[in-house]
């Protein structure tokens, strides 16, 4: 009887370390960045597979002013995405449409308006920017009724110390107050932009649902086993994290949609890995039928 016990026990434990290695899970996440690009693209415009939990990142809101010459307001938030397709009104419409719809917004981004000056990362002191951002994204969200934020500070005027406070006590308050469900942070392989993102997740890894990671960032033409290993290594980044696998529907960088994307993504949720899949953007989609949004879904609904 002993020898009979031992066996099975042994088989659970091994079990159980599989388990505990093998990372969150499977999930049936879908999410795709839109309103940057001003294309005229609206929520309705993108299909909605039923089997899927579907949030939408509206791109971006920017501590910046919206004139013709934009400067840092120091944590004031103004809206810049393609508001006259992606208002409060039609938030609640695609809402009210489809339970399993939720909205975020972004933060950041590459450059503001339509010039080439950096959305910049830049406090006069880490309190005052935290206290500005908390009020005037709260006031966006509550007018938006959104659900969650997320994170795309690609330029800095700050360390990476600075930028993980307050980026950091920026979520754990709207989390706090209920203001958001959910926060993700959308780095990619650069040593600037790892360098503040990983002190971020060193401190408030625990507050950060999603790591919506650039894969797209990398250079044209990954083959399959390339991005297979770019994931693992910033799976190790962001340790315990839901690192999302991606691409970019405007044709440049990474592992392409039509080249090999959905057969890692294969690879991954066959070992328990793939998280969600995140897309960008549904602006630049919309010339291509919204083809992988469908393909991606399709993947993820199956059985996840």
């Amino acid at each position: 009887m002993k020898g009979f016990l031992r066996l099975p026990l042994a088989l659970f434990i091994f079990h159980a370390l599989t388990l505990a290695e093998s990372g969150p899970g499977n999930s049936n996440l879908f999410r795709e960045y839109i309103g940057a690009e001003f294309k005229n693209v609206g929520f309705s415009d993108v299909p909605i597979n039923s089997g899927v939990e579907f949030h939408y990142i509206l791109s971006f809101a920017i501590d910046y002013t919206t004139s013709s010459s934009p400067s840092p307001t120091d944590g004031k938030f103004n809206v810049f995405w393609d508001t006259g397709n992606l208002s409060p009104d039609r938030v609640a419409a695609i809402k009210g449409e489809h339970s399993n719809v939720r909205v975020a917004l972004s933060l950041g981004g590459d450059t503001v308006g339509d010039g080439d000056e950096p959305a910049n990362f830049d406090p006069s002191s880490p309190e005052t920017w935290i206290s500005n951002a908390v009020s005037s994204l709260t006031k966006i969200i509550q007018e938006y009724n959104l659900d969650g934020i997320d994170i795309d500070y690609e330029h800095f005027k700050t360390d990476s110390d600075t930028f993980a406070h307050c980026i950091g006590q920026l979520i754990s308050t709207l989390k706090k107050n209920g203001v958001v469900s959910f926060a993700s942070i959308a780095p990619y392989d650069d040593d600037d932009i790892q360098s503040h993102y990983m002190a971020l997740w060193k401190s408030y890894g625990h507050l950060i649902d999603y790591v919506n990671f650039q894969f797209y960032a990398y250079d044209e033409g990954t083959t399959v086993a390339q991005f297979l290993r770019y994931f693992d290594e910033q799976s190790s980044n962001y340790g315990g994290g839901k690192v999302l696998p991606s691409f970019t529907t405007d044709g440049n960088g990474g592992l392409a949609a039509d080249g090999g994307f959905f057969t890692a993504c294969s690879r991954l949720k066959s070992e328990g890995k793939l998280y969600g899949i995140f897309v960008w953007c549904a602006d630049d989609s919309k010339e291509l039928g919204f083809k992988y949004e469908k393909q991606s879904q399709s993947l993820l609904a199956i059985s996840h």
